[in-house]
């Protein structure tokens, strides 16, 4: 792999990237920073101006403004160079459906001016039998379920070596196997040196798969990093187990915290930020001892990546598939 690939340097940057559409900024002024030999996870609601970057980043839609760099390289100028090096599935996976998924792959490799055709028929098997569809090679497109299009789809940005994978939904329509075989594809990808660059709106999908993230909402880009650092920038929330409900409630209060209850069967918890700042675990334990609150439990929860997705974005996003 290349040193513009390699881990330690960027292997997507953009610097104000807009994209207008008539009165509509799709995009709107984003910087995003990729690490080489990550996978990020792309996340925001539908519409959020995801799918627009991807393809401003790849050169399949002209930027309005700003500038987008690939392995090093200014996009789209150099994309005759760079796009071989990059594998993508974007949009959805668009096939002959009279063609076996074989005869699809061997199409699309043809059109690539830089694949062997002698090794043409051997890229072909061992992409088809990485993504599992060996089996069904020989079978019509037509055929096959939308989760086997979307492993094809896979399978064709696997066809030569990449250092970077862009892909769009790339769990979309399988069951849980497939989406397990997916995750321990793009795992492994990553382990080999490759970046891959993950669209999804599957929280737990993006928590299983990805090192780092990033969140779009309306066109904006509101926060990126490591997975950590995103959840650390979440509020914090103590629970308190008692039976003393009413009394804990007027304690948190008094500490500047806003206090829910969640019944637990006989028992209530009560849940609040921890925001204030004469909030300390420690102040807060010895504030409900001292007036006589009996705590059966208690504990400090970080934010959790949905609870910090839906406060940057005021919508929700699927969790589970």
């Amino acid at each position: 792999m290349s040193v513009d690939g390699a881990r330690g340097h960027l292997a997507i940057e953009t610097h104000g990237l807009t994209k207008v559409f008539g009165h509509q900024r799709a995009v709107d002024d984003v910087d995003l920073a990729v690490p080489g030999g990550a996978v990020f996870g792309f996340l925001g609601p539908n519409g959020s101006g995801k799918t627009t970057t991807i393809r401003m980043m790849l050169g399949l839609a002209a930027a309005t403004s700003g500038s987008v760099s690939v392995l090093g390289r200014e996009m789209p100028r150099s994309g005759r160079d760079v796009l071989p090096r990059v594998g993508a599935l974007v949009e959805g996976p668009a096939f002959y459906p009279f063609l076996s998924g074989a005869a699809n792959l061997h199409r699309l490799d043809t059109a690539d001016r830089d694949a062997s055709s002698a090794t043409r028929r051997a890229r072909v098997a061992t992409a088809l039998d990485r993504v599992g569809l060996t089996a069904a090679a020989g079978k019509k497109v037509r055929a096959y379920s939308l989760g086997m299009k979307q492993r094809l789809g896979i399978a064709n940005a696997l066809l030569s070596p990449r250092d970077l994978l862009v892909l769009d939904e790339p769990t979309n329509g399988l069951d849980p196997q497939g989406t397990r075989e997916v995750r321990s594809l793009v795992r492994s990808l990553a382990a080999d040196g490759a970046t891959v660059f993950v669209s999804s709106h599957l929280l737990a999908e993006v928590e299983q798969m990805c090192t780092h993230a990033a969140v779009m909402s309306a066109g904006t880009l509101v926060a990126q990093g490591t997975l950590d650092e995103l959840r650390l920038a979440g509020t914090a929330h103590v629970r308190v187990r008692t039976p003393d409900v009413a009394a804990a409630r007027v304690v948190l209060t008094g500490l500047g915290l806003l206090p829910d209850d969640v019944g637990d069967g006989d028992v209530a918890l009560v849940s609040a930020p921890l925001a204030a700042p004469t909030a300390e675990p420690e102040l807060i334990v010895a504030a409900l001892v001292a007036a006589g609150i009996r705590v059966r439990g208690f504990a400090v929860e970080g934010a959790s990546l949905e609870d910090r997705f839906v406060a940057l974005t005021g919508e929700g996003f699927d969790v589970a598939r």
